[in-house]
C-alpha cells in the first residue's frame, strides 16, 4: 500500500512539535516466541534472547533516524513479545524469574525503553504455568529494570476470574512491599478486555492472532488539542467535537507515516497506529487541562465524564479517518501521577478515586498510575481491580487498573517516580472491607450478550 503526506501536513507537524508537546510515543515491535519453546528453560532463554536481539537490533537506530528525516521526537522503542506464561509451560519450572531476566538483558543489548510480555490471560482459569507467572511477578519486577508485566483477569465473553483477582491484590501488595516506593507496581497492570495490538507499556503484549512480527505504533498529542482549544468560548458541544476530530486527524496522520516508513525500514509489517492522548507531566500536556478547557473550572467536578466521553469518542473518529488501521487502545488516557493536571485536581480534593472510577466508563483504560497507601489491604486491592473489571465486562470495553501502594506513605504524602511516570499524590482508598466478598472466589458471570457462539 502507498502512503503520501502532503507539505502543508508536515509544516503543521513542525509547529505541534514545537509549540505543543506533541510527539510518537512509542514505535513497538510485537514478537511471536512460540518458536522459541523448549522443555529446558536454560534452552529457553537462550532462544528468546537470539530472537528478541535478532529481530529488534534496528530499533532505536531507526526511531532516531525517522526522528531527524520528519522533526518529530519519537519518545520510546519497545518491544512486545508472546505472554511469558504461554511460552514457559513446557519447562514445567516453579519459577519464570530467568526469563524476566533474559527479557531484560535483550531489551538493554539492543537499547529499547521497555519489554512487556511478561504476562498471562487467565480471565477463564488459570493454568500451573499461568499461577506460576503470577507468582514470579514481584521476584521479576524488583530484579529487572525494564521488563513489564499485564495480566488479563477478565472479559466480556468469559466474565471475570476472582480468584485471579484475589492473587492480584496479594501480587501488587507483594511487589509494592519489595521495590522501592512501590516502582515494580508502576510496571504492573491487570487487565479486562485485553487487547493483542497495545503498544503502550505496562500492557503491551503480543496476541495469538498477530503475524510472526509487526510494527505498532502509538501517537499522544493532549497538547495539540488542548491549544486548539483555547479561545473556544463561543463553541457549541458539537463544534468542539469537530474540532477535536479535525485535530486527531491530523495526529494520527504523523503516526502513520512514522509507522510505514518503520516498516519498509525494518521489513516487518505495519500493524496498527493507536492514536491515544497519553500525558506527560510536562505543563500543557495534559488530558486534564483539556477538560477544563471544554469549560470545566476543574477536572473531576460535575460534567467531567461527559466532557471525558465526548473526547474520547472525538479522538476515535478522527483517528479513524487518518489511519488505514486505528487499534490498540485509543482515545483519551487518564494516568495521575503523568498528567500535571490530574495532580493538581486531586490536590484541589476534588477528582477522587469514585470520580475516576465513573471516568473510566468513558476512556480508554482505566484507573492509572494511582498511588493509594502502603497499608492498603490485599483485599482492598483485589476490589478495586473487580470494580474496575466489572466496568468493561458490562460495556464490553478494555478496563485496567495500574495502583501503586507506596510503603510508608499515606494520604496526602506524594511519591515521585521520575520521567514520563511523573509524580503522584497519594489517594485515599474506601474504609470498610469486601475480603469476605473476594475470598468466595469463584468466577462473576460473563453477561448475556446473544444465543449464539
Amino acid at each position: 500500500m502507498s502512503f503520501s503526506i502532503q507539505n502543508n501536513e508536515i509544516l503543521e507537524t513542525v509547529r505541534m512539535v514545537s509549540d505543543q508537546h506533541f510527539d510518537v510515543r512509542t514505535i513497538t515491535i510485537g514478537i511471536d516466541l512460540h518458536d522459541c519453546i523448549d522443555t529446558d528453560i536454560n534452552r529457553l532463554n537462550e532462544k528468546i534472547f537470539a530472537k528478541i536481539t535478532r529481530v529488534g537490533k534496528n530499533l532505536v537506530q531507526t526511531a532516531t533516524e525517522l526522528s531527524a528525516r520528519y522533526g518529530v521526537p519519537i519518545v520510546n522503542q519497545r518491544i512486545a513479545v508472546t505472554p511469558i506464561a504461554q511460552i514457559g509451560a513446557a519447562t514445567g519450572a516453579d519459577s519464570y524469574v530467568s526469563i524476566a531476566q533474559t527479557l531484560d538483558k535483550a531489551a538493554k543489548a539492543i537499547g529499547i525503553s521497555f519489554i512487556g510480555g511478561f504476562s498471562a490471560l487467565v480471565h477463564k482459569g488459570m493454568s500451573a504455568a499461568d499461577e506460576v507467572l503470577i507468582r514470579s511477578i514481584p521476584e521479576a519486577m524488583a530484579c529487572t529494570d525494564v521488563v513489564c508485566s499485564s495480566v488479563n483477569i477478565g472479559s466480556t465473553r468469559a466474565g471475570i476470574n476472582m480468584d485471579a483477582v484475589r492473587l492480584m491484590g496479594e501480587t501488587i501488595r507483594q511487589t509494592a512491599a519489595i521495590t522501592p516506593e512501590g516502582f515494580g507496581c508502576a510496571k504492573l497492570v491487570v487487565f479486562c478486555n485485553a487487547v493483542e495490538d497495545n503498544p503502550f507499556m505496562a500492557g503491551a503484549f503480543h496476541g495469538a492472532g498477530e503475524a510472526d512480527c509487526v510494527i505498532n505504533v502509538g501517537v499522544s498529542g493532549p497538547g495539540v488539542v488542548c491549544a486548539a482549544l483555547q479561545n473556544t468560548q463561543g463553541l457549541s458541544l458539537t463544534e468542539v467535537s469537530e474540532l477535536v476530530k479535525k485535530t486527531a486527524f491530523k495526529i494520527t496522520r504523523v503516526g502513520e507515516l512514522i509507522g510505514h516508513e518503520a516498516s519498509k525500514m525494518l521489513g516487518i509489517p505495519f500493524g496498527i497506529l493507536d492514536l491515544s492522548l497519553a500525558p506527560t507531566p510536562a505543563v500543557g500536556d495534559s488530558v486534564a487541562r483539556i477538560l477544563e478547557a471544554m469549560g470545566l473550572s476543574v477536572c473531576g467536578t460535575h460534567g467531567t465524564t461527559a466532557a471525558l466521553a465526548l473526547l474520547n469518542d472525538a479522538v476515535k473518529k478522527g483517528g479513524m479517518m487518518a489511519s488505514s488501521a486505528v487499534g490498540g487502545l485509543s482515545g483519551a488516557f487518564i494516568p495521575v501521577s503523568e498528567d500535571e493536571g490530574m495532580i493538581a485536581a486531586v490536590e484541589a480534593g476534588v477528582l477522587t478515586l469514585d470520580k475516576l472510577e465513573a471516568m473510566t466508563a468513558v476512556c480508554s483504560v482505566g484507573l492509572d498510575m494511582i498511588a493509594v497507601p502502603g497499608n492498603t489491604p490485599a483485599s482492598t486491592l483485589a476490589g478495586i481491580i473487580a470494580d474496575e473489571a466489572a466496568i468493561g465486562l458490562i460495556n464490553s470495553k478494555t478496563t485496567a487498573v495500574r495502583v501503586i501502594p507506596v510503603t510508608g506513605k499515606d494520604v496526602g504524602d506524594h511519591v515521585e517516580f521520575g520521567g514520563l511516570l511523573g509524580r503522584a499524590p497519594v489517594m485515599p482508598v474506601k474504609s470498610g472491607s469486601c475480603e469476605v466478598f473476594i475470598n468466595r472466589g469463584g468466577r462473576v458471570p460473563a453477561p448475556v450478550q446473544a444465543m449464539k457462539n
